[in-house]
């Protein structure tokens, strides 16, 4: 209590300094405004509001004067000052000099007065500057136009690509706080189809991180999106095929007498598919062969088994390889999508997956060479016939490439921090981009043939033969892709911005962009397609997502 009642005290010493000097000029503290609240002398002394600034007011009502703004017309020229008599050309140009002065000591005056005409280009307006439009310029007074279904007053912002409106975040401010706040006012802001940066979407104004702007009696109008491309057909010629197994030593042709030797399949992705190793030739039994690689999962009837080799029964041929596994339809886009500095980014199909590879077949068991009744002859190698090789799997099959999403067509998008205030104005979405279709997969390659067991010598009786590898096992298709998804059509979108849309403005989406079919599928199967864009007036993105129906 004690310091405070001193700041006052300290107070009251500058106030009866104040009235003394005031009182010195008028002889009466009644004439000051000054008066009395205790029988001390101390007075207090009301301060009179401030004259009205001549650049405050109704944009519609409120004198165009060069002291409140900078002056842009088609007519005019980027090297004049931007005064009434002498305007710029660009609304860059003019902006520019709002935000910076014209020179010569010139504080910022923070406003654009723009005629009414066509500018083809896309500005960046600091947070803070104005952008007043509508003005009818030919008498040289520059006062607003009236309504905006009176064509010849409209500043139309329409550039061929880009983004026709960027209000600019608080580090594009001109000045701090919450009187940082542009106002666009009698503007039509018109995108072109599909220019936005991504080449896909339109959007007609971006409100940066932190930017805050008010529409006013302004059209923004978003322009169509453009269909998603279709995701790229893997190769419509088959993946690589396997290798023919090697065939196994004749019997009496070696002392000893090993297996045919495996034949390998490398794929592109560096997994291989190799064919097991022919049984050894002999003299009393012939050896099993080797299963064909990579095993497969589960149990099929089909997996490449190794054969037996000979001992009193004839050898068994190696098993065929089980075909690699196909790929399945990739599924199509889902999710939102994000928003940015750039505008939109959609959700492309997924890709999809590659085939597996084939099994290589099992290696044939080999053969013996003395029997009851025949041995090799004295002289020559002894062993038996040895088993062949079985041939290698084919490789799995490339998958297609998903669908790319279809552009948005977004009327104004308000990044994270900003405020946003829409009143008696128009802001339209437009036709939202089908989503692409998704890329075929490509076939498997074939298995190849296991190689031939080893023969007997001529004449020689009851001796078996060594028993053939198997053959290798096709390689799995690979997967089809899923579509990508469609374009959005929204009058707004924000995301963790304030967005006020007050009683008189028209906030309507056009239409949503169907999500793109997956690849080798019908229309009507709806297999692999992605999702539908959304259609509302204004969408949040950061909005939880609604949970599904039960």
């Amino acid at each position: 209590m004690r310091s405070r009642a001193g700041a006052v005290g300290r107070g009251r010493a500058v106030l009866r300094s104040l009235v003394s000097i005031a009182l010195g000029m008028t002889g009466a503290a009644g004439n000051t405004g000054c008066y009395s609240d205790s029988c001390a002398d101390d007075y207090l002394c009301e301060v009179p509001p401030p004259e009205p600034s001549p650049c405050d007011g109704d944009p519609a009502k409120a004198a165009a004067l060069d002291m409140c703004g900078v002056f842009v017309g088609e007519q005019g020229d980027d090297e004049s000052a931007g005064t009434k008599d002498a305007p710029v050309k660009t609304l860059q140009r003019a902006i520019r000099l709002a935000a910076n002065g014209r020179g010569g000591g010139e504080a910022p005056t923070r406003r654009v007065y723009a005629c009414g005409g066509v500018f083809e280009e896309a500005i960046s307006l600091p947070q803070g500057v104005d952008l007043w439009g509508s003005r009818v310029c030919a008498g040289g007074d520059w006062s607003y136009g009236g309504p905006l279904d009176g064509q010849s007053a409209l500043t139309v912002i329409a550039p061929p690509v880009g983004i026709p409106v960027r209000v600019l975040g608080r580090e594009g401010a001109v000045i701090a706080g919450d009187d940082a706040t542009s106002v666009i006012f009698g503007v039509r802001a018109v995108a072109a189809d599909a220019s936005a940066r991504d080449g896909k979407s339109s959007i007609a104004m971006i409100l940066e991180h932190g930017a805050r702007a008010i529409v006013r009696k302004s059209e923004i109008l978003a322009g169509d999106g453009k269909d998603g491309e279709p995701g790229e057909d893997a190769p419509s010629f088959r993946a690589n095929a396997g290798v023919l197994g090697n065939e196994g030593v004749d019997a009496c042709t070696a002392n000893v007498a090993l297996g045919a030797l495996p034949v390998v399949t490398v794929c592109d992705d560096g997994i291989e598919s190799t064919g097991g190793q022919g049984g050894d030739g002999g003299l009393e039994t012939g050896g099993d062969g080797t299963p064909g690689q990579p095993e497969p999962v589960g149990t099929p009837d089909n997996r490449g088994l190794a054969g037996t080799g000979a001992s009193g029964m004839p050898c068994g041929d190696g098993g065929r390889g089980a075909d690699g596994a196909p790929a399945e339809r990739a599924a199509g886009a889902v999710g939102a999508g994000l928003l940015g500095v750039d505008g939109w980014v959609g959700v492309r199909g997924k890709d999809g997956e590659k085939g597996g590879v084939g099994q290589g077949g099992g290696g044939g068991g080999g053969s013996y060479s003395r029997s009851r009744t025949f041995a090799c002859p004295a002289g020559r190698p002894q062993a038996g016939a040895a088993g062949g090789s079985g041939g290698s799997g084919g490789c799995g099959g490339k998958g297609g490439q998903g669908g790319g999403y279809g552009g948005a067509s977004i009327g104004i998008v308000a990044l994270q921090g900003s405020d946003l205030t829409v009143d008696a104005s128009t802001v339209l979405g437009a036709k939202g981009g089908d989503g692409g279709v998704g890329g075929t997969g490509q076939p498997g390659g074939g298995g190849s043939f296991g190689g031939y067991g080893g023969r007997p010598p001529a004449g020689s009786g009851d001796m078996w033969p060594a028993c053939r590898g198997g053959t290798g096992g096709k390689g799995g298709r690979g997967g089809d892709a899923g579509g990508g998804h469609g374009g959005h059509s929204l009058g707004i979108g924000s995301l963790g911005a304030s967005v006020a849309i007050l009683e008189h403005a028209t906030v309507l989406p056009g239409q949503a962009g169907e999500g793109g079919i997956g690849g080798n599928a019908s229309l009507e199967s709806g297999l692999g397609e992605g999702e539908r864009g959304i259609a509302q007036f204004w969408y949040r993105f950061d909005a939880p997502a609604p949970e599904p129906p039960r």
